[in-house]
């Protein structure tokens, strides 16, 4: 039996472990089937992402080819047809040997250059007069008579410039708020030139001086937060010194938290510009290619340039990333993002242009430039890098989850083998005692009646009183060979449920004093004595006559054998309104509290029998059990080592 149980846990680990070893080959070969789909995933999207920005590069450098090469009367409707459609991080230019044109207007915050300016009234020497009297005979006076008449000419350039020089007469003579006037109706010129630059521009500066040191401040902020705001929008086409002397100017009469930040985009934007004007014009002088696209940084800010270029004028574009973000792969996200990617574009020295690098995206797909033509490097990211496993995990789980339900079972199903098996052998050894015991049994009687026989039948005995002894003692074996028999065949006809019980009302108490009476004649009392106690008159029980008395004859025999030292045996029946008690008593060895629920198993005996020698086969509690449970009651034991043990038999009383 233990070598079949070794060689059913040898097959058990040998298949388990074999289970593991193929379970975790499949989620190997699972887990690299899920990193080649991705791996598949960020090639597609880099291909398709690729030929999306070599397709948006190409139509732009087709639209500039287009305006290079567009007539001059059609070139500003053309150009502004084409500048509805950008973004507002881009600037479209169209450049001349001596302008720059930027579409939309307002977009850039200065120019590379600016126009001529056409000659004007004001250019004549009108103010020589003036600015005679003013400087060389200090008569201010006259000199501010004669500005006013001409600050009422019909020529704007010439009044922007009266007013201009009025105000200065004012405010050199200590009349800030007369200047302050002035400068109001120098300002409503708007962009007349006076001296090369805007009137307002020019007035709206001044004016700040004058609100300065007048003393008031929240005027004071309101204008050069109005004047800042004007030059960020771009309403003045200024040189680049231009736009930083007035917008310091104004941002220096700001609180820090209203200078002006976040403009870095308008002004990385006017620097590619300039770039682009300054690189075309070299190329003219060194007739290099006509047509390029550059990728450049202007402080943190990078910017793609593209352009086109004929003998006397060139088309150029400059993209900030939002555009190129917002137009070129916007229309690329839906399907990214079905493929799980992001794209991130950086330059040829690594740094981000469109996008995020981090340490978790150490797997990517490459487009290099060199490869693509395209100015930037291309990079194609798993975005989600803990949940792009997400498929392989939930295998995995369901596989281990199997796996651990499967090795459940095998556990599970090794331990009830185990303890059917274990279950088994306590049964056979069980058995095996039961058969030794009852062959002890059975070989006693026998014994003795073979060898009274003998004698008699060889007339050997001494007289007649030895003769009747021999009868008497031929004829206890007799009986106690038949309950023997009886008690084993009973037995067999309760394990095969054939058994019949016949029950009638009983008086308990005359039930019981006839067991004992006939137990005391059996000449199995051993010296002992019964006492027997009824507590007052006793209700009927329904029961079977002699399966009942056989219970209490099992547990008088017991508790003679069981109490050698003590020759007395208390028998008592209680009764109270719903059951009987009856209770066999002793002052025996006792029971131990590990053996008290098994002594009631059939074929056990118990520690004390094996030590004593006590004659038994282990089956009369069992019976004694199924007896009474079968009568609807129950037997209870209560028992201490040495100090005896006290067996109940509790049954119903008939109602």
């Amino acid at each position: 039996m233990r070598r079949l149980l070794v060689m059913f846990l040898a097959v058990t680990l040998l298949l388990t472990a074999t289970l593991v070893w193929l379970s975790w080959q499949l989620v190997r070969q699972d887990e690299a089937l899920v990193e080649q789909r991705i791996e598949e995933r960020r090639e597609s999207a880099a291909d398709l992402a690729t030929a999306a920005l070599q397709k948006s590069l190409l139509q732009a450098g087709e639209q500039l080819s287009a305006l290079s090469v567009t007539p001059a009367r059609e070139l500003s409707d053309r150009a502004d047809e084409i500048a509805t459609r950008l973004g507002a991080d881009s600037v479209l230019i169209i450049c001349g040997p001596d302008s720059v044109e930027a579409f939309p207007g307002g977009r850039l915050l200065f120019h590379p250059t600016r126009p001529p300016a056409a000659p004007s009234a004001s250019a004549r020497d009108v103010f020589a007069k003036a600015e005679s009297l003013e400087f060389f005979h200090e008569n201010p006076q006259a000199a501010a008579a004669i500005l006013r008449d001409l600050a009422r000419a019909g020529d704007p350039a010439t009044r922007a410039g009266a007013l201009m020089r009025l105000a200065r007469i004012q405010r050199r003579s200590g009349r800030p708020r007369e200047a302050l006037a002035t400068y109001e109706s120098l300002a409503a010129l708007g962009s007349v030139p006076v001296e090369g630059l805007p009137a307002d521009l020019v007035a709206r500066h001044a004016g700040l001086a004058l609100l300065e040191n007048l003393g008031e401040r929240e005027r004071l902020q309101r204008e050069a937060s109005a004047l800042v705001r004007d030059l960020q929008a771009g309403r003045w086409r200024l040189l680049r010194a231009e736009y930083g002397f007035y917008s310091e100017e104004a941002r220096q009469r700001l609180p820090s938290s209203e200078s002006g930040a976040g403009q870095e985009a308008a002004v990385a934007r006017a620097y590619a510009v300039e770039s682009l004007w300054e690189s075309w014009r070299t190329s003219q002088e060194k007739e290099e290619a006509a047509e390029g696209q550059r990728l450049q940084w202007f402080g943190d800010r990078p910017i793609l340039m593209l352009w086109r270029a004929t003998p006397g004028m060139m088309a150029g574009l400059a993209l900030g990333p939002d555009d190129v973000r917002a137009q070129w792969l916007s229309a690329l996200q839906p399907a990214l993002a079905e493929q799980g990617v992001g794209i991130v574009l950086t330059d040829t020295d690594g740094r981000a242009v469109i996008g995020q690098l981090t340490a978790e995206h150490r797997r990517q797909s490459l487009r290099p430039a060199s490869a693509t033509s395209l100015p930037w490097n291309l990079q194609v990211l798993t975005l989600d890098v803990g949940a792009r496993h997400a498929y392989f995990d939930a295998r995995r789980r369901v596989l281990f989850g199997a796996l651990l339900f499967i090795a459940l079972l095998i556990l599970a199903g090794t331990y009830f083998v185990w303890r059917v098996m274990a279950r088994e052998m306590a049964v056979a050894r069980l058995q095996a005692d039961f058969v030794s015991a009852v062959s002890h049994e059975l070989r006693t009687p026998l014994t003795a009646l073979q060898q009274f026989s003998e004698l008699l039948v060889g007339d050997r005995v001494a007289n007649e009183q030895d003769r009747r002894q021999y009868y008497q003692a031929m004829a206890h074996e007799s009986r106690h060979l038949g309950r023997l028999v009886e008690r084993l065949l009973d037995f067999g006809r309760m394990e095969a449920g054939a058994l019949r019980y016949r029950a009638e009302p009983l008086d308990p108490a005359v039930l019981v004093r006839e067991v004992v009476a006939d137990f005391e004649r059996s000449g199995d009392v051993r010296g002992h004595r019964f006492e027997m106690k009824v507590d007052g008159p006793m209700r009927p029980v329904r029961a079977d006559r002699e399966m009942l008395g056989c219970v209490i004859w099992n547990l008088l025999d017991n508790a003679v054998k069981y109490s050698p030292e003590c020759p007395t045996v208390w028998v008592d029946l209680e009764q109270d309104h719903e059951s009987t008690a009856i209770r066999v008593r002793d002052r025996g060895v006792g029971i131990r509290p590990e053996e008290r629920e098994d002594i009631f198993r059939k074929f056990f005996r118990g520690a004390a029998a094996k030590a004593g020698g006590v004659r038994g086969a282990g089956i009369g509690l069992a019976m004694a059990r199924q007896i009474v449970a079968a009568h609807g009651g129950r037997i209870t034991l209560e028992s201490k080592p040495g100090e005896g043990s006290v067996f109940t038999v509790v049954l119903p009383i008939v109602s």
